[in-house]
């Protein structure tokens, strides 16, 4: 989204919320000016709508987010405190080398795999901005918030897949 265009996209009109949901963010360490503020967005409206079964896991970088995702859901899919949806938050800022497009095309295939090999939303909380501006208008600059717009959609995608088994 490269507006805050999309109106529809910050309402929450999924009927019954799903208040016992349990939510994964997995963060990275790169970048945590940005990481945090992406942190506090998905807080607040996870605040807001009574949600409070929220984990904060930490990873390096951006490519460790899948294998983070992964491990973690392997472990606890059995459990009664096993996720509901994961939310990948990065930020991936252009430099002088092709490193930026591996690390961007690396954590997109992954999330993109999750996404279709796990039986929960995997939702990409990721920037990929060419420099340090751009980054800010995305926590709450021009482009929105991209953190609390990451925890609205984990809400819809959670609401969305229990309406299925309805």
């Amino acid at each position: 989204m490269a507006n805050t265009g999309n109106i529809n996209l910050l309402q929450l009109d999924t009927g019954i919320l799903p208040k016992d949901a349990c939510i994964v963010m997995v963060k990275t360490e790169w970048n945590a000016e940005i990481i945090d503020e992406l942190e506090a967005g998905c807080l607040r409206v996870f605040s807001a709508n009574g949600l409070d079964r929220i984990t904060t896991l930490t990873v390096p970088g951006a490519v460790e987010i899948p294998f983070a995702v992964k491990s973690y859901w392997e472990t606890k899919k059995y459990l009664d405190d096993r996720p509901h949806a994961f939310i990948a938050l990065g930020c991936v800022i252009r430099g002088d080398t092709p490193h930026f497009e591996y690390v961007c095309q690396a954590v997109t295939h992954g999330i993109s795999q999750l996404n279709l090999t796990l039986p929960i939303p995997v939702i990409f909380g990721v920037l990929t901005v060419n420099n340090d501006e751009q980054a800010k208008e995305r926590i709450g600059g021009k482009h929105g918030h991209k953190g609390e717009e990451a925890a609205i959609t984990a809400i819809k995608m959670i609401a969305l897949q229990r309406s299925f088994k309805k």
